[in-house]
């Protein structure tokens, strides 16, 4: 049987419910992405924030948020979360502390090639817009596996061209599409 996987970008998804202010609920979410397709699974691709050694009241915080948030995508039937590493590089003009993601791309990379060359997919949803998947994306289609490009259709959210270019289908998504997978507390 046909499985498709799920690929969200954690990093895009944030900036994607921050604009639009809409909470998702993610199975929801995955199953709309799927459209149908049986989901093998789900992957969420993101890194915890910063927390010093001697962490201040704010990071204890927002890092607990982050780890709740985690556990619950945990719970999720068929989600894998995968974290990456969250890197110092200076600080800014204002002295403030810049961070980077690191490996949360190469993670995605690798579990699309991997899955693909495996034959454990037929399909492929990517939910991003970074460009640096395009070789990754390269191989899955030739090993036969169809790529979905799934992006919010907002201003400043349009995905690369060349990541554009290469999917085999493309779909936007509003904030009517996310309203109607809101997340309600039970």
């Amino acid at each position: 049987m046909d499985k498709c996987a799920i690929f969200i970008d954690g990093g895009y998804m944030q900036k994607v419910s921050t604009r639009s202010g809409i909470p998702v609920d993610y199975q929801r979410f995955s199953n709309l992405l799927a459209d149908n397709c049986p989901i093998l699974r789900t992957y969420y691709y993101t890194c915890m924030p910063y927390k010093s050694s001697k962490p201040t009241e704010d990071q204890n915080k927002r890092y607990s948020n982050a780890q709740r948030f985690v556990d619950t995508l945990k719970k999720l039937d068929r989600y894998e979360v995968r974290l990456g590493k969250l890197e110092h590089r200076g600080n800014n003009e204002l002295g403030n502390p810049v961070f980077v993601q690191k490996r949360v791309d190469i993670l995605l990379a690798c579990d699309l090639v991997l899955l693909s060359s495996k034959s454990r997919i037929s399909k492929a949803v990517l939910f991003t817009g970074d460009s640096d998947f395009v070789p990754a994306v390269e191989i899955a289609k030739s090993e036969g596996v169809e790529i979905v490009l799934c992006y919010y259709n907002a201003d400043g959210f349009n995905p690369h061209k060349s990541l554009m270019q290469i999917a085999d289908e493309r779909e936007g998504i509003d904030d009517l599409t996310l309203k109607s997978i809101k997340y309600t507390p039970k």
